[in-house]
Order: structure tokens, then C-alpha cells, then sequence
């Protein structure tokens, strides 16, 4: 039997500049992404990075889904997804040209197998 959860999937906001996993899918489950939202809390422009990375945490160019895009100060962006994993490690992450800028969420829902 399959249970299937829309819920807040993960939320990060990392105080360095490096790439961070803010979702990692457990084993018998297979998770959809619905949204992700971008917020620059700060007063000047910064980029981000989001990566999907089907089995592991390799946050580089081979695993991009968004590259250096740039979010305006004071700014919210919505990025409408339909996007799955069904490996267990499977991850996002993301990374921001400026430390403790930018908050990530993640929305979608779970489905996992009992």
C-alpha cells in the first residue's frame, strides 16, 4: 500500500556559500516537487544555484537545474516544478552567492510504500 503527503518538503538558509542539501529522499519513498521559492531577504541582488541530483549530493554544472540566476534584492521567486526522485540518497540542494541571502522551500508531496 502507498500513502501519498503534500507538505513542506525542506527549508534552508545557509550561512556560507556553499552548496546544501535541503531535501533528501529516505528510502521507500518517491517524493515530487511542486514548487520551489527562492526569498532574498537582503537589500542588494544576489545568484543562486538549485541542483537535483538523482542518487547522491553532487551540487555542480552536471547536476544544475537553475545556474547562477540572479534574484533582485527584497525578492520572492516561484519556480512552478513537476520534477521526482525515486532514489533513496537522492537530494536537492542549492547555494547562494551571498551567505544567509537566500531562503529555499521546497512543496510537493511523499509517497511512500508500507
Amino acid at each position: 500500500m502507498s500513502h501519498l503527503q503534500e507538505k513542506l518538503l525542506g527549508q534552508a538558509r545557509e550561512n556560507s556559500t556553499n552548496a546544501v542539501a535541503v531535501y533528501t529522499l529516505a528510502a521507500n519513498t518517491t517524493v515530487i516537487i511542486k514548487a520551489i521559492i527562492l526569498c532574498n531577504q537582503t537589500g542588494g541582488a544576489v545568484t543562486f544555484r538549485v541542483f537535483a541530483d538523482a542518487d547522491g549530493t553532487t551540487y555542480d554544472q552536471s547536476t544544475a537545474i537553475q545556474y547562477d540566476v540572479a534574484l533582485a534584492a527584497n525578492t520572492t521567486l516561484v519556480l512552478d516544478f513537476f520534477t521526482a526522485l525515486s532514489t533513496t540518497g537522492g537530494s536537492i540542494g542549492y547555494r547562494s552567492s551571498v551567505a544567509n541571502a537566500v531562503t529555499i522551500t521546497l512543496f510537493g508531496a511523499e509517497v511512500t510504500s508500507t
